[in-house]
């Protein structure tokens, strides 16, 4: 079942700059998403980060809100939106205890996958409050392959736990980009600090 990564890891890691999942850009996967016509309406962008996919689509001309439970992840995101003078907004929110929406559509880029088990279910049951019937969840997750990156899940996950009132569509296959420091750049067999590309799963569901 695993359990959750404890959440000062991640405000630690922002204030110290050494978040591996800060890459200065967006994914990849999310660019595609978009791309592909897979984002509309209001947007929830939970676990945003330093705002890199809350910005972009902000860009677009979406209406997104980026939230986060680190405070200094908070601060950072508003500061590179100002930077690009992109009117993004961001709040400080818990993803277990979401309130406001409704959303159309969820970009979950590298949140659910810090959760275990009995939080990923927490977290579902959250974004079902905070989502219309029929909106639409993206997961990018780290996929359960070695060497790793950070906290990982199998693709039999997803179905387990997209259930009550969701409709799991599929889980595709991805990658997902991250920053490998110290055992993880060696595990890589790259430079401390490059930037490598990892096995991820796209799962995505819809809110009955």
């Amino acid at each position: 079942m695993g359990t959750s990564v404890d959440r000062s890891v991640f405000d630690e890691a922002y204030v110290a700059g050494t978040a591996p999942w800060v890459i200065g850009a967006p994914q990849q996967a999310i660019v595609e998403l978009e791309r592909g016509g897979e984002i509309g309406g209001a947007v929830l962008d939970p676990g945003c980060g330093t705002g890199e996919h809350t910005i972009l689509l902000t860009e677009r001309g979406y209406d997104v809100l980026g939230v986060d439970s680190a405070p200094h992840a908070i601060e950072l995101a508003r500061a590179n939106a100002a930077a690009r003078d992109v009117p993004a907004r961001f709040q400080a929110a818990d993803a277990l205890a979401l309130t406001g929406g409704p959303f159309d559509t969820v970009v979950d880029s590298a949140l659910f996958h810090v959760f275990g088990e009995e939080d990923q279910l927490r977290y579902l049951r959250s974004l079902h409050g905070v989502c219309r019937p029929g909106a639409t969840v993206h997961v990018l997750a780290l996929a359960d392959a070695e060497p790793a990156l950070g906290p990982r899940v199998a693709e039999s996950v997803f179905p387990r736990v997209f259930t009550d009132g969701w409709r799991l569509e599929r889980v595709r296959p991805s990658t997902y980009r991250g920053v490998a420091r110290g055992d993880h750049a060696q595990a890589h067999g790259v430079a401390e600090g490059a930037q490598v590309d990892v096995p991820a799963w796209l799962a995505t569901a819809t809110r009955l």
